[in-house]
Order: C-alpha cells, then sequence, then structure tokens
C-alpha cells in the first residue's frame, strides 16, 4: 500500500494532505502560521537503497527538490530497477515539510508495506482469495523468511500520536525484523478462510527460473536483500505498537470485498 499524505495539527484540528514536493510545500507554508506540528507520511521507496539494502533512518535519501513537480524524477519507459519516480517524489515532499516547518516541528513516517482494510493494491486480499479457492497453493522461497508488513490502523494510531509527540524526527515504520515469516503469514490466510488449501513451498531460483514476477504475481515475494530488513527499533521506542500480523489477516477477512477499493 502506498503512503500519499501528511497530517498537521494546530487549534483548528487535525487535517491530511496528499500531494506533490510543489504542492506539499505551499500547503505546508499556508498552515504553518496555525499549525503547531507536521506529520509527513513517506515510505522506505524515498532510500536510495531500497530494497537492496537494510536500511535505517540515516541510510542516504533520493534526490528530490522540495519545489518539484509531478514530472520530476520521471523514469524511462525501459527502466526496471526501483521505482525511484515515486521515491523521488516522497524524498522532495519530506524535504518541502521540513523547509516549511523546520526540524523540530516535523516527523516523518517511512513505512514499508501497509497491510488491512481499504488496500487498492491486492497484496493480503490476493492471498486471501487464492486461499478460499482451495487446492495446492504455489508458496515462494523460504517458508522461514522473514517480512515487516505493518497494519494501518497501526500506522495511523502513531501518525497521529507524532502529531501530540515534541520535537521532530523521522522514523522506519514497520514490524520488527524477525518477528514475522512468510509461512506465518500464509498459514494465517489459510486459518482465516477456513484452512483447506495446502501450501506447496517452491524455491526462489526455480521461481526465478520460470520468470515469476517478483511482487506482483507472487505478492509480497522479494529476494531482495533489504526488502524486509528496514530496522524500526527508533520508532518502537517512540511508541510505534504493531499487532500480529495474524490478526490483520483475520481482522481484513472479515471485512466486505465491497469496501475495498480496487
Amino acid at each position: 500500500m502506498r503512503s500519499t499524505g501528511a497530517l498537521w495539527h494546530g487549534p483548528s484540528g487535525r487535517h491530511r494532505d496528499s500531494r506533490r514536493p510543489r504542492d506539499v510545500l505551499a500547503g505546508a507554508k499556508a498552515v504553518g502560521p496555525v499549525a503547531g506540528r507536521y506529520v509527513y507520511l513517506s515510505t522506505v521507496n524515498a532510500y536510495r537503497g531500497w530494497p537492496n539494502e537494510p536500511l535505517v533512518e540515516t541510510s542516504e535519501l533520493l534526490d528530490g527538490p522540495a519545489d518539484a513537480d509531478i514530472d520530476y524524477g520521471r523514469l524511462p519507459a525501459d527502466w526496471d530497477g526501483p521505482d525511484w519516480y515515486y521515491g523521488r517524489q516522497k524524498a522532495g515532499a519530506e524535504r518541502a515539510a521540513l523547509q516549511a516547518f523546520g526540524d523540530e516541528r516535523v516527523s516523518i513516517l517511512r513505512p514499508g508495506v501497509i497491510l488491512g482494510p481499504g488496500q487498492y493494491v491486492g497484496r493480503l486480499p490476493w492471498w486471501l482469495r487464492r486461499a478460499k479457492e482451495g487446492g495446492s497453493i504455489l508458496a515462494p522461497g523460504d517458508p522461514a523468511k522473514e517480512i515487516q508488513p505493518i497494519d494501518v490502523w497501526d500506522v495511523a494510531e502513531f501518525a497521529f500520536d507524532q502529531a501530540l509527540a515534541d520535537g521532530g524526527d523521522a522514523f522506519n515504520v514497520t514490524a520488527p525484523i524477525g518477528r514475522e515469516t512468510m509461512s506465518g503469514f500464509l498459514s494465517a490466510c489459510l486459518q482465516a478462510t477456513g484452512g483447506s488449501s495446502e501450501l506447496v513451498w517452491a524455491p526462489e531460483d526455480l521461481l526465478i527460473d520460470h520468470g515469476v514476477q517478483q511482487w506482483t504475481e507472487l505478492q509480497l515475494w522479494r529476494t531482495h536483500t533489504g526488502a524486509w530488513r528496514i530496522d524500526s527499533t527508533r520508532a518502537h521506542k517512540a511508541g510505534l505498537r504493531c499487532r500480529p500480523l495474524a490478526e490483520t489477516v483475520v481482522r481484513r477477512c472479515r471485512v466486505p470485498e465491497r469496501w475495498t477499493r480496487r
């Protein structure tokens, strides 16, 4: 799930913003006199090293000026690397918020994969629908592969907490490294949908040799070293609470399809 917004807090309440760097800059400057703090919901895509390198908050960000327009950073049609266009736009929007509000009044949140109701990409819903179909399910790679999705409610709660916090900082917002696994996630999907399917695990090399597309054809499967090595220790020390992934799966399974954006 892509993160698309910002939150600012002041006498007139909490407000959401969801635009490009140039627009974020203009909006932040406009509300600066009446808002005490600005929380910008960015993404780990803003890091130059994602998904190839483990990340901490001090890892290098992509280029992207605070006044960038929607065309800044567009990539060639034949580009097959990370989505640096999206990352540059988000990195630029981070700089816009900081330029308008200053370091001490801005919290930057950089989530990884967000799961839960309202998803407009089919990561968790895709696996739930496949589990409901029954039969043998192709499961990617090592069952013990560590993953770090976070529940959308946990992201929202942390954002509101930061709107009321003191001082400024940047936070990676993910589940802790090592707590969740691909096997645990897929088993939770089976259990939530009745458990009649069977997982058949295929080695990553076999999937790659057969041209299976990571991240899209088998959702959440990615072999890059840094995809699930995002250090979120700072956020957890600041109060981020991450519910178990199995709880997110069960809650999402109970949401009617008509409530989910396509």
